[in-house]
């Protein structure tokens, strides 16, 4: 299996409405592998790693975000895979 990885930078009203939570999920759900955090700047950082068709379906997600997100924007970037291990929200 060929593996892909993306960072995502989500900006909108993202803190204080389960967005990390939701997301972890999410990306576990679809067997996505890496890590969502919140940024000082109010803005959510995450990286996600496996299938491309799973990391992609997560991604499409993360541009809606869950029912109280608003989201405005999500920068999307080709990185390096790197092999995780599971999916962590890190504080």
């Amino acid at each position: 299996m060929s593996l892909v990885a993306v960072h995502l930078r989500i900006a909108g009203f993202v803190h204080g409405v389960s967005f990390r939570a939701t997301m972890a999920k999410t990306a576990s759900d679809r067997r996505v592998k890496g890590w969502v955090r919140n940024l000082p700047d109010g803005t959510v950082e995450a990286v996600l790693e496996g299938r491309e068709s799973d990391v992609l379906k997560v991604v499409d997600w993360a541009k809606r975000g869950p029912p109280r997100a608003t989201v405005q924007r999500v920068d999307v970037r080709h990185v390096p895979p790197r092999n995780f291990r599971d999916f962590r929200i890190e504080s």
